[in-house]
């Protein structure tokens, strides 16, 4: 386990803690076995994307303050070295904090790349009505949300707010290049 890592299983057992719930507590809120938990806080094992999303729903905060970004973001350049990466290892989704959660700002932006042919789904959204801005950056990127599907290319952006779950599938034969700026509500 990275470094990283071993800092987003700190923040999701704070998190846990800071609301009283126990992991047995968490897996009936989050439908996320207590065993699986259990790994994800003593580090034994990265979460999958999916999974981040069931827990930032539970703990109704957007999933960028599951990596605890905002301790990283205390000045306003943020250099590409210093900022956060998070590889999903079940997709192996890329997800990079460029400008993560941070107090007095209501926006965060966040770089993803998801490999050729893999799909990432959410089942609920972390917080209802987050607005969300995705230009794509290359690739190409099937974003569903409910029963509408959106085809996005290079140069194209899809602005909507999150009021339900969502998937994203890279159809083509390259990687599926976007950033992504969420606005709390």
């Amino acid at each position: 386990m990275t470094d990283f890592d071993k800092a987003l299983a700190l923040r999701i057992t704070e998190l846990r803690r800071a609301r009283g719930l126990t992991l047995d507590g968490l897996a009936a809120a989050s439908g996320i076995s207590r065993a699986t938990l259990s790994r994800i806080e003593r580090s034994e094992t990265s979460p999958t994307a999916s999974v981040l999303g069931q827990l930032a729903h539970v703990f109704a905060v957007p999933m960028a303050e599951l990596f605890g970004a905002s301790e990283i973001a205390a000045g306003n350049h943020l250099p590409r070295a210093d900022q956060a990466v998070w590889i999903d290892p079940g997709s192996g989704f890329v997800r990079r904090s460029v400008s993560p959660p941070a107090p007095g700002f209501k926006a965060s932006v966040i770089e993803g790349e998801l490999p050729a042919g893999q799909s990432v789904s959410y089942d609920a959204p972390p917080l209802s009505g987050l607005e969300h801005h995705l230009v794509m950056l290359s690739g190409v990127l099937e974003m569903r949300q409910g029963d509408e599907i959106h085809t996005l290319r290079a140069g194209d952006c899809l602005r909507f707010r999150l009021d339900q779950g969502n998937s994203y599938h890279a159809p083509g034969r390259d990687p599926a290049r976007y950033v992504l700026c969420v606005v709390a509500p």
